[in-house]
């Protein structure tokens, strides 16, 4: 059985109101100028080097996937890096599971300073 969610009238008609012909026909060109065009878009960030991004974490954890992508690392290299299992790194980033708070430390830690940590797992794993 489908899940029903009900909308709002306002949200009803609010869709309604859109002709999606036109939205179909936009080109990418076309939508590049709307996004440019709208003072409420941020910047583009597509082409910014990962160690320009600053990592947001959500309210009392860690971006996993965020402070792996600044460093420009595979969930593979990641993980072997920095000591973890892939399988823990993908349900991290995946939700399925939340870092405990020494790990949470740590993967805080290498965020700041990923050189000092992965020498310090080496130096560990020696």
């Amino acid at each position: 059985m489908a899940d029903k969610t009900k909308v709002s009238a306002a949200a009803e008609a609010a869709f309604a109101a859109v002709d999606w012909a036109v939205l179909d026909a936009m080109t990418d060109e076309d939508i590049a100028g709307q996004i440019a065009g709208n003072p409420d878009a941020g910047p583009d960030l597509s082409e910014a080097p990962p160690a320009a991004l600053r990592v947001v974490h959500p309210p009392g954890g860690v971006d996993v996937r965020a402070i792996r992508g600044m460093l420009d690392l595979t969930q593979a290299d990641f993980a072997t890096r920095f000591g973890f299992s892939v399988g823990a790194v993908r349900d991290w980033e995946q939700g399925r599971k939340r870092p405990d708070t020494p790990t949470r430390v740590l993967l805080m830690l290498i965020e700041r300073d990923p050189d000092l940590v992965a020498e310090a797992v080496r130096a560990v794993a020696a």
